[in-house]
């Protein structure tokens, strides 16, 4: 099960985006390598060779590569994962640990796509409910236009859908490195404030820009 909660709304100093980047030296993936082992540094090695080998390619081929790398990695529970409730991962701990879940998938494809070029405020991660499992959900949203029926980047399926096309996703909320809006068929409806109340966000943001890895 992917739990997200949602109660857990509160307030922090939201860090610059602008900050944080997910490209790693050569030295930094060795480091990591003989922390984790040979594997983790391959995924991470294959990592950066997607964004390297991306950086020139039409956006939509960005979408494309960036949803089908990251559907690779194995699907855990926070509780099986990390021993915790709900716990946001980085792409480095996502990569390392070859595990993660809804919100885990989401934001690699987030980052990773960021640092591609796509500007953030064509993306939204999303926080929807999976009608067909009856349980909480985060997919990555992508507007080609402000006024566009967005594309969703969903672990559950392989391809990229308009949300208008996945009648089984209720849209809730979505959230982006600056704002945080009600959502409503897919689209942002509300705005109701910045990203920086969501505690597990900005969290998640001081351990990428500190390159912190959190793995047991």
């Amino acid at each position: 099960m992917c739990l997200v909660v949602l109660a857990g709304l509160s307030f922090f100093s939201l860090i610059a985006v602008s900050d944080i980047s997910v490209k790693l030296t050569t030295a930094y993936i060795n480091q990591l390598g003989n922390e984790y082992g040979e594997e983790a540094k391959r995924r991470l090695i294959a990592w950066q060779n997607l964004i390297k080998e991306s950086a020139d390619l039409p956006e939509k081929e960005k979408l494309t590569r960036v949803n089908s790398f990251f559907n690779q990695v194995r699907f855990l529970d926070d509780i099986d994962h990390w021993k915790q409730k709900d716990y946001w991962a980085t792409p480095l701990e996502f990569l390392i640990s070859n595990g993660g879940d809804c919100e885990d998938f989401s934001i690699a494809k987030y980052y990773t796509l960021r640092e591609l070029g796509v500007d953030i405020d064509k993306m939204s991660i999303a926080y929807v409910k999976a009608l067909e499992l009856n349980q909480a959900h985060m997919v990555l949203t992508y507007y080609d236009t402000p006024s566009s029926v967005p594309l969703v980047l969903d672990n559950l399926i392989a391809d990229i859908k308009p949300a208008s096309q996945r009648p089984d996703l209720l849209h809730v909320y979505s959230f982006n490195g600056d704002n945080l809006w009600l959502s409503k068929k897919g689209r942002r409806a509300q705005l109701v404030g910045t990203s920086e109340r969501l505690g597990p966000w900005v969290k998640l943001q001081s351990r990428l820009e500190n390159k912190h890895v959190n793995v047991n």
